[in-house]
């Protein structure tokens, strides 16, 4: 009879750790500009209106952007080098290049780190026009996040929802 309340808690540890990276939404997520790591703001304020917010955000070497969201954003890099990026898709480094911008939308959740030796820093224009709950299914989120990168470079285009959704 002891073999059963083990058994049930271990079922329920098992759902719980498959659930719990579904639970994360955008509403649930906080915005860039609240989290904090190692008790520090990566991201302050450059100027706030009724339509857009722009931050600029440092993040030395080693440093985290834990779990944030953003309305659709354009991110400008102001110094580049390598971060690993975490969203629903997994996890991947990228190579952020001086100069380069991308067009984003609506992220409900991701988390930037920085895996390089360079302290990287990014001018970050939020769209609040476009809210993370558009993210997939509002027709104003933009359905597609380019890449540009200048001095005779091209742009890549990234599938940010499903065509289905």
């Amino acid at each position: 009879m002891t073999r059963f309340p083990a058994q049930l808690s271990a079922a329920l540890f098992g759902m719980a750790i498959l659930v719990a990276p579904f639970a994360a939404r955008g509403d649930d997520v906080p915005d860039a500009l609240s989290v904090e790591w190692q008790g520090q703001k990566p991201c302050e304020k450059v100027f706030e209106d009724a339509q857009i917010r722009i931050a600029r955000c440092t993040f030395p070497p080693g440093s985290k952007h834990v779990r944030h969201s953003h309305p659709a954003y354009i991110s400008y890099v102001l110094s580049g080098g390598k971060a690993e990026v975490q969203d629903e898709k997994g996890t991947r480094q990228v190579e952020a290049r001086t100069g380069s911008y991308a067009d984003v939308p609506p992220v409900p959740w991701h988390e930037l780190t920085n895996v390089g030796d360079t302290t990287l820093q990014y001018l970050v224009v939020e769209r609040k026009y476009q809210p993370v709950s558009g993210a997939c299914g509002d027709p104003r989120a933009q359905p597609w996040m380019r890449w540009r990168v200048p001095r005779g470079g091209s742009a890549i285009r990234f599938a940010a929802c499903s065509r289905a959704s």
